[in-house]
């Protein structure tokens, strides 16, 4: 039985058409900013930009795959604005030195300019300027290359080798805004170092990114978040704000609490600093009658929401 070596192509009319909405930004202008065409006499950022698309709208694999695929268009590349498909060797150069600034400047460009056709409807009672979600996956890789940034196996099949890659969400407009990609085994509370939010922005984390020091400071800044507790924190109740029985079958707050958290800062003189921060702690019934612990910093929302 002969091998299928058929390659799928995405409609020529479709990627055409998404390559047409590059036309409403200043493409040349974030060439010439970023000077990201100096040094490269044919692989052009505009080529490039076209080589990317291509590959994740075809759901290629490899350079190798995107290379042959455009080859086999031939000459349907000049509908593209291409006179000729990249050889694999230029495009894994392009992709290792080509300052990645000038692919950021075109897409906060499109989402600048597309904004107002993103959905907002989810911002319906809200009050925050932002609404962003923090997560992270880890993408696993050849263990023995990547050993030394990857997490040593812990015996429950929880393997960590590879990388990470951290991403920072627009929960309304449903865009990314930062993306850090990062060894398996660095720490996610790092990760929340990175984010300058804006005052009155709400953030959603899981507890891996639990961080009490970045907890202090974004309350001290009006940013707001809302996590869940890990099983082994130690606090104090200051507070019980209100306490409800459980009822079969049925979501509900339980409890909800004021508590004190200890953390320890570093102080200007070099000192270590004990200090603490004032949270709202939240325990939550879903209608599986499953149990959650939430910690947020807001005080004027109610816990429903």
């Amino acid at each position: 039985m002969s091998k299928n070596s058929e390659i799928n192509f995405v409609g020529q009319p479709i990627l055409k058409q998404i390559v047409d909405l590059l036309s409403v930004i200043d493409l040349k202008g974030i060439i010439a900013k970023h000077k990201s065409d100096r040094y490269y006499k044919q692989y052009s950022s505009y080529t490039h930009l076209i080589t990317m698309l291509f590959g994740i709208l075809s759901r290629c694999d490899s350079t190798h795959e995107i290379c042959e695929g455009m080859r086999g268009m031939r000459g349907k590349l000049n509908h593209l604005g291409l006179k000729s498909s990249p050889a694999k060797s230029t495009a894994c150069d392009g992709n290792r030195n080509r300052d990645r600034s000038f692919f950021e400047s075109v897409y906060f460009a499109l989402v600048s300019h597309y904004q107002s056709f993103l959905s907002d409807s989810r911002t319906y009672g809200l009050t925050f300027k932002e609404v962003l979600l923090v997560d992270s996956t880890t993408i696993r890789l050849f263990s023995d290359i990547m050993k030394g940034v990857g997490r040593d196996p812990k015996g429950d099949g929880k393997e960590k080798g590879g990388l990470k890659v951290h991403m920072l969400i627009d929960a309304v407009q449903n865009v990314g805004k930062f993306i850090k990609v990062t060894g398996a085994k660095v720490n996610d509370q790092k990760f929340l170092k990175e984010l300058k939010p804006e005052p009155y922005s709400m953030l959603v984390f899981d507890k891996g990114y639990n961080d009490y020091v970045q907890f202090a400071r974004w309350t001290e800044k009006s940013v707001y978040f809302v996590t869940r507790q890990k099983s082994n924190a130690l606090y104090r109740v200051i507070a019980t704000l209100r306490e409800h029985n459980r009822r079969k079958g049925k979501a509900k707050v339980l409890r909800e609490e004021l508590i004190e958290l200890e953390y320890k800062e570093i102080n200007a003189e070099g000192e270590t600093e004990v200090k603490t921060v004032i949270l709202r702690r939240v325990c939550f019934q879903d209608e599986m009658e499953r149990n959650y612990v939430f910690l947020t910093n807001t005080v004027g929302i109610e816990a429903e929401k």
